[in-house]
């Protein structure tokens, strides 16, 4: 994202990727990023590996071998469910967060006002990364503990987990049975 970002001006996103929500549904009118679009992105960026999941998917149907096709059924069940993001959102992250780097930079508003980072004290901060993550590359939320050098070194914990991209972070075995005992074990600590 951040290459393309920095490639287009926000206008063309706005021309490109923003669209009415169609008549008959709720919201109709409305300017949004569709998730429709979204799931397009997402998925053009493993293309082969989503092709080679489908052809497993229906050959596992095919053979009725339900219970090795269920894996990848309750993946794409999840996986398919995104929903569009309105239009002032997405554009003001792509100019705030992709061209302009405002956080990073210090430069972040919100009514106005400065975010401080370096003035938050008082809780706790955890990032996790998926090692194969195709849409924060590692090391893009570690920088939250610098941007957050108000915190005590003992409250900041860091975790890159091995094996997974994007999506695995937070969902499948690896979430479950590895990274979020992590979180849970952070929270109480810091609780």
């Amino acid at each position: 994202m951040s290459t393309l970002a920095k490639a287009r001006s926000l206008k063309w996103f706005e021309k490109h990727v923003i669209a009415e929500v169609p008549t008959h549904h709720a919201g109709a009118g409305r300017a949004v990023y569709s998730g429709f679009l979204q799931l397009l992105a997402f998925m053009s960026m493993n293309v082969g590996r989503h092709v080679k999941a489908h052809r497993d998917l229906y050959r596992y149907l095919a053979r009725g071998e339900v219970e090795e096709a269920a894996p990848i059924n309750n993946f794409h069940d999840e996986y398919f469910c995104v929903l569009d993001l309105a239009a002032e959102f997405y554009l003001e992250t792509v100019r705030d967060v992709f061209q302009n780097a405002a956080l990073a930079k210090g430069e972040l508003t919100y009514r106005g006002r400065a975010i401080g980072l370096k003035q938050i004290r008082d809780t706790a901060l955890l990032t996790v990364e998926g090692e194969r993550d195709d849409i924060c590359s590692v090391g893009q939320t570690a920088a939250a503990h610098e941007l957050c050098s108000g915190l005590k070194p003992y409250k900041k914990r860091h975790h890159v987990q091995p094996g997974v991209g994007h999506y695995g972070v937070f969902s499948g075995k690896r979430w479950a049975m590895q990274i979020y005992p992590i979180l849970r074990n952070f929270v109480l600590a810091n609780d």
